[in-house]
C-alpha cells in the first residue's frame, strides 16, 4: 500500500469487548495507528463493531420482551456507537472529532484527517458493509477485516475440528461459505450483505488477527502476512 492510500479498517466488536473492555489490545492499536499516520503518512478511517455490548444488551431485552429484527439492530448499531466513541477518545490528539454514521458523510470531512471513527448507520446490515460502502465513496479498493481469527475457515473451527483455513480465495467462492442474509447478531467472518457489494466494486477485503498487529503491519506494507484475501 502506498503510504498516501487512505485505510479503511473494520474493527471487530470481538476485540474491542471480548469480555470485558480490551485496553491492552486499544494501546496497542493506538501505538500502531499513531506510528503509521505520523511517521509513515498513512490515513485511517476505522468503523468499530459492537461486540460483547451489542449482544447482552440484545441478549437482555429479548428476555424481557418479545423483539423485532429492527430493535436487535438497533441495540447493535448503539454498541457500535459507543465503542466508536471509545476510538475516538483513545485518538483524540490525531482523530477527526465528529463519529461519522451515514458513509455519506466521509464526503464531507477533509482529506487531510489522519484518522476518522465511524460506527453503525441503519438496520439491516452490519458495521462490515459501512466500511464497504465507506470504501467505494472515496475510491479506496482494499478495506482490512480485523477479527479474533488468523484467517477464514472452510467451517467454524471453534465447532468443526476439520475446517480449513483459506488464505486466498474469490468473493464468487466465499458467498458460498457463508449465509446468504444478513440477521441481527449473525456470527459470520463477513457480513454477507457487505460481501455481496464487496464482490460488485471489486474490492479486496484482507481479514486479520487484530491480536497479531504485527500481522496488520506487515500487510500495511506489502509483506507476506498470516491472514486471508478476499477478492474479485
Amino acid at each position: 500500500m502506498s503510504h498516501a492510500e487512505t485505510i479503511v479498517m473494520s474493527v471487530g466488536g470481538s476485540l474491542i469487548v471480548p469480555d470485558q473492555i480490551d485496553t491492552k489490545f486499544l494501546s496497542n492499536l493506538k501505538d500502531l495507528i499513531h506510528t503509521e499516520a505520523t511517521t509513515n503518512g498513512r490515513h485511517f478511517i476505522i468503523i468499530a463493531g459492537g461486540g460483547k455490548t451489542a449482544r447482552r444488551y440484545q441478549e437482555a431485552a429479548a428476555t424481557v420482551t418479545n423483539l423485532e429484527s429492527d430493535d436487535l439492530d438497533w441495540m447493535g448499531i448503539h454498541a457500535t456507537r459507543l465503542n466508536g466513541h471509545l476510538l475516538r477518545t483513545i485518538f483524540r490528539d490525531i482523530a477527526y472529532p465528529i463519529m461519522i454514521k451515514n458513509p455519506d458523510e466521509i464526503l464531507d470531512v477533509s482529506k487531510k484527517e489522519k484518522v476518522i471513527i465511524a460506527a453503525g448507520y441503519r438496520p439491516g446490515c452490519s458495521t462490515d458493509l459501512r466500511a464497504i460502502q465507506i470504501a467505494e465513496r472515496i475510491h479506496a479498493v482494499k478495506v482490512i477485516n480485523l477479527s479474533n481469527t488468523d484467517y477464514v475457515y472452510t467451517d467454524d473451527p471453534r465447532t468443526n475440528p476439520k475446517a480449513v483455513k483459506i488464505e486466498d480465495i474469490i468473493w464468487a467462492d466465499f458467498r458460498k461459505l457463508i449465509p446468504a442474509e444478513w440477521a441481527p447478531g449473525l456470527s459470520s467472518p463477513f457480513d454477507p450483505v457487505a460481501a455481496k457489494a464487496a464482490e460488485a466494486g471489486g474490492i479486496e477485503v484482507a481479514q486479520i488477527n487484530g491480536l497479531k498487529l504485527e500481522e496488520l503491519a506487515n500487510y500495511l506494507h506489502d509483506e507476506p502476512f498470516v491472514g486471508t484475501k478476499i477478492h474479485s
